[in-house]
C-alpha cells in the first residue's frame, strides 16, 4: 500500500514538471529552463514506474534502457539543422512505442472491457499512422525523397475511402471484439494511411505536420494511459496532444490555410494560378555596395529562412549582427511563425548561434517597423515575404501573413539563384526598386561582408 502512495506520489511530481516544463517553453527566455523541467518530469516517471509491484523482472527493462540510449544518444547530437528531421523521427518512435503497447495489451488481454477497448484501438489507430506519417516526413526533411508534394488524380477519395475503412474496422472490432481481423485490419488501415496523410505535402509546410504529428503522438500516448490505467501517460499525453493541436492551429492561420486541409491532406501544392504579378529584372547588387548600406544604416533587420538552415549561416548572420551593433546600429531578427521546417526553427538555429531572445520579433512587432528600418536583409526566405500574398487576390497564397520588407527603404536578399520559391511562385519582391539581390551561398556571402563592412 506504501509502494502505491508513493508512486502516485511520484507521478504528481512528475505531472506538476511536465505542467512547469510546458509554461516555459511558451517564452523563448525560458524555454530551456522549461526543457530541463520537462526532461526531470520525464525521469521522475521513469523513477516512478520502476517501483511498480508488477514488475518481476528487470532484465528486459534494462535491455530496452540500453537499446534506445544507443539509438538516443546520437540522434541527440545531431546539427541544429537536421533538428526537424530528429524531431519528426522522435515522433515516430514515440507512437510506435504506442502502437506497440496497445498490440501486446490485445495479445495477452483479448477480453477486456468496452471502455478500454476502446482507448486500446484510438491508442494504436493514432500510434500506427502517426508512426508512418512521421517517418514520410523525415524522409522529405531528409531528402531521401522529394520534398515536393505527391499527389495523383482521385487522391482526395482515396484518404477518404482509406480513412472510412480504417474506422469501419475500429468499430467492427468495438462490437466484435474476438474478431482479431478488424484489430488488425484497422492497425494495416492506419500505418497507409498515415503515408497517405503526408506524401501530398511539401517540405515547406512541415511546420504544420510537424505540430499535429506531435499531437497525434500524445493523444495516443494519453490513450496508453487509460488503457494501463497510468495516471501520469494520461496527463503528459494529454498536455501534449492538446498543446500540439493548439500549435496546429496557430501554424494554420500563419499559413492561412483550414484545418481541414490539414487533415485531409493535400496541401502544401498550388491550387491556384501564378498571375505574373512580378515583372522586371532582378537588380543584383555587389558586396562593397551591401556593406556600405549596412554600415551606415541606423536599422537593419534580418529575416531567416529555410535558406539559412541548409546553408548553416546562423553563425554568420550573428557576427554581422555584432559587428553592426559595435558600429551602433540597430539590429533585429524578424521571425515568421512558420519559416523553416518545424515551429520555432529559426529560433533555434538562432539561439544555437548565442542570438540574444531580445532581438528576436515575432511578425506582428516587427512589422510596424519596417517602414523605419534602413535595410531589411532576407536570408535564404522566400514566401513568407512574398507581397503578393498581401496584394494579389487572385495568388494561391493570397492571405498569408507575411513579413513585409518591401516597406523598408532598402531590402537585399541573399539567394543561391534566380528560381522561384518551393511554392513554385514568382516573387514580386525580387523586381522591385528597392530590392538589390545578392547571389551565392548564404554563409559564403554574410562571411565576405563582415570582412568588406571592416573595411568601411
Amino acid at each position: 500500500m506504501n509502494s502505491t502512495y508513493l508512486i502516485e506520489a511520484i507521478y504528481l511530481l512528475a505531472s506538476v514538471l511536465f505542467i512547469l516544463g510546458l509554461k516555459g517553453l511558451s517564452h523563448p527566455d525560458s524555454a530551456r529552463r522549461g526543457m530541463i523541467m520537462a526532461a526531470a518530469g520525464m525521469a521522475a516517471a521513469l523513477v516512478g514506474t520502476l517501483f511498480k509491484p508488477e514488475i518481476v523482472h528487470y532484465h528486459w527493462i534494462v535491455i530496452g534502457l540500453v537499446i534506445g540510449s544507443a539509438i538516443g544518444i546520437p540522434m541527440a547530437m545531431v546539427p541544429m539543422t537536421a533538428m526537424p528531421q530528429r524531431t519528426a523521427l522522435s515522433h515516430a518512435f514515440g507512437a510506435l512505442a504506442a502502437s506497440l503497447v496497445g498490440i501486446a495489451e490485445f495479445t495477452i488481454s483479448p477480453d477486456m472491457a468496452p471502455f478500454r477497448r476502446g482507448a486500446l484501438g484510438f491508442e494504436v489507430m493514432l500510434g500506427s499512422l502517426t508512426t508512418t506519417g512521421s517517418l514520410i516526413a523525415a524522409a522529405k526533411l531528409q531528402e531521401l525523397m522529394r520534398g515536393t508534394p505527391i499527389q495523383f488524380k482521385g487522391q482526395h477519395i482515396v484518404n477518404l475511402m482509406l480513412a472510412l475503412t480504417m474506422v469501419g474496422f475500429y468499430i467492427g472490432w468495438l462490437t466484435h471484439p474476438d474478431t482479431a481481423i478488424f484489430f488488425y485490419g484497422m492497425i494495416g488501415c492506419a500505418f497507409a494511411f498515415g503515408i497517405m496523410l503526408v506524401i501530398p505535402i511539401g517540405a515547406a509546410d512541415m511546420p504544420v505536420v510537424m505540430s499535429l504529428l506531435n499531437s497525434y503522438a500524445g493523444l495516443s500516448s494519453a490513450a496508453t494511459g487509460f488503457v494501463l490505467s497510468n495516471n501520469v501517460l494520461i496527463i503528459a499525453g494529454t498536455l501534449d496532444g492538446f498543446s500540439g493541436f493548439i500549435l496546429s492551429i496557430l501554424m494554420c492561420r500563419a499559413m492561412n490555410r483550414s484545418m481541414t486541409n490539414v487533415l485531409f491532406g493535400g496541401f502544401g501544392a498550388v491550387t491556384g494560378t501564378d498571375t505574373g504579378a512580378a515583372a522586371g529584372t532582378m537588380r543584383e547588387v555587389g558586396l562593397d555596395d551591401v556593406a556600405v548600406q549596412l554600415a551606415y544604416a541606423n536599422q537593419v533587420v534580418f529575416v531567416p529562412g529555410y535558406g539559412m538552415a541548409t546553408a548553416q549561416a546562423q553563425h554568420a548572420v550573428r557576427e554581422l549582427g555584432n559587428l553592426l551593433e559595435e558600429r551602433g546600429v540597430s539590429v533585429k531578427y524578424a521571425i515568421h511563425p512558420v519559416a523553416g521546417r518545424m515551429p520555432g526553427h529559426m529560433n533555434v538555429l538562432l539561439a544555437e548561434a548565442n542570438v540574444p531572445y531580445s532581438s528576436l520579433y515575432e511578425m506582428e512587432q516587427i512589422n510596424p517597423e519596417l517602414p523605419a528600418t534602413d535595410v531589411a536583409m532576407v536570408i535564404g526566405a522566400n514566401d513568407v515575404v512574398n507581397p503578393d500574398a498581401r496584394d494579389n487576390p487572385n495568388s494561391p497564397i493570397a492571405g498569408m501573413p507575411i513579413i513585409e520588407v518591401d516597406r523598408a527603404r532598402s531590402v537585399i536578399v541573399l539567394k543561391r539563384g534566380k528560381g522561384k520559391g518551393f511554392s513554385g511562385l514568382e516573387n514580386p519582391l525580387f523586381f522591385k526598386s528597392v530590392t538589390g539581390m545578392l547571389y551565392g551561398d548564404a554563409k559564403s556571402s554574410l562571411t565576405s561582408l563582415v570582412q568588406a563592412v571592416q573595411k568601411v
